[in-house]
């Protein structure tokens, strides 16, 4: 990926401490040789932020966010509030809440401005599902996501064979 190229997906989170988890989406868009661009945006710290980075985010070329946010998980709603482009959300662990508060913060949003979501700590997911709306307009990244999901059938086939070879004591070591 050539780090000159427009972003098309926006990777955005609440803090830093949320960086690790979404990591795994960019991992996953470079492989892809998708562009995309990443940073810290708090909906509640930083509201005047967010609402430039969504107002101003088709204009910039991005194709999709993905937003994860954790607790109250507010960002990912607050961006879909301010833009028409699809918006992913990650509900993110914390070490502070029940895993269901951020699931159903980003779940739940109110009629029109709906939200994707992923499971818990999913931002590979996130990264996938990113790649896949682009997939749908670029035969270039559908072919790539075919090529991946092949990878993983070819994987999964690889495990039934030894499960089955082996019989399930042996293959767990037991």
């Amino acid at each position: 990926m050539n780090k000159s190229e427009k972003p098309l997906v926006g990777i955005i989170m609440g803090s830093d401490s949320d960086l690790l988890v979404m990591s795994e989406a960019a991992k996953f868009l470079e492989e892809m040789e998708i562009s995309y661009e990443m940073t810290v945006i708090s909906a509640h710290r930083t509201p005047e932020r967010m609402m430039k980075y969504g107002t101003t985010a088709r204009a910039r070329g991005l194709k999709v966010i993905i937003s994860g946010a954790g607790l109250a998980a507010h960002l990912p709603g607050v961006a879909a509030a301010y833009t028409t482009l699809p918006i992913i959300g990650v509900p993110l662990k914390s070490s502070t809440s029940v895993e269901w508060d951020s699931i159903l913060s980003i779940l739940q949003m109110p009629s029109g401005v709906p939200v994707a979501t992923v499971a818990l700590n999913a931002a590979k997911n996130a990264g996938i599902l990113a790649a896949q709306i682009i997939g749908a307009f670029d035969s270039g990244v559908a072919g790539k996501l075919a090529k991946f999901k092949e990878e993983l059938k070819v994987k999964v086939q690889a495990v039934a064979e030894k499960l089955e070879k082996e019989g399930w004591k042996k293959y767990l070591g037991k």
